[in-house]
């Protein structure tokens, strides 16, 4: 065991794709465990004001981007390849905020969890899992989440466009998870349209074997 390992041994990981529910079923066990709840998205705002150019430079460069850069006129392989927290861009500040916090049980969330990136650091496999949705859940949960004239995605000059071009970027990246966690040995969930929260908890549960 590594000695960052070590001292993350409290820690409990679930990465994913998006929409896949990892945030319910993070706030389920913490509220479950009273465990505490680290949620990648809420800090990434704090996190893109503490790199430099040099540190990260496709999230700088994603900064200097318009809308319509960003998510209408480059093609999806493209999307996915420069995306900053999909290339690992400050995965290193999560590191540092976790070992900042009490050793105390505690259960991070969020796809800026990739699995080469995470792996070093499990004191035991089991401690992480990647919910991966399947097309059918990915289209369902897109559809839910992209009412008419609302999000970031309509403040493009192309709306249906941009979100073809996010749902696609979206599915390669959890094609490259489901990969990465199979040559790597960890625990990946499908998650379908069939599939309930409760289910989905109970999953996870077992998957941490607790």
């Amino acid at each position: 065991m590594t000695g960052l390992a070590a001292r993350l041994r409290h820690v409990y990981w679930i990465g994913g794709g998006s929409g896949a529910g990892k945030s319910t079923v993070a706030r389920r066990l913490a509220d479950r465990h009273g465990w505490r709840l680290y949620a990648t998205d809420d800090v990434m705002p704090d996190h893109a004001a503490r790199t430099t150019p040099d540190e990260a430079p496709f999230l700088h460069a994603f900064l200097a981007m318009d809308m319509d850069e960003r998510w209408v006129n480059r093609p999806p392989h493209v999307m996915l390849e420069t995306f900053h927290w999909f290339r690992g861009e400050g995965f290193g500040l999560i590191v540092e905020d976790l070992l900042r916090l009490p050793p105390h049980p505690c259960v991070v969330e969020g796809f800026r969890l990739l699995p080469h990136l995470v792996r070093p650091l499990l004191a035991a496999p089991e401690h992480a899992v990647w919910l991966l949705p399947t097309p059918d859940f990915r289209r369902a949960a897109f559809r839910s989440r992209s009412a008419r004239g609302e999000g970031f995605l309509w403040r493009t000059s192309d709306p249906e466009r941009a979100g073809r071009n996010l749902a696609e970027r979206d599915g390669l990246f959890t094609e490259q998870l489901w990969a990465e966690t199979g040559r790597l040995g960890l625990h990946a969930v499908p998650v379908d349209t069939t599939m309930t929260e409760d289910a989905l908890t109970q999953e996870v549960t077992r998957a941490f074997r607790l």
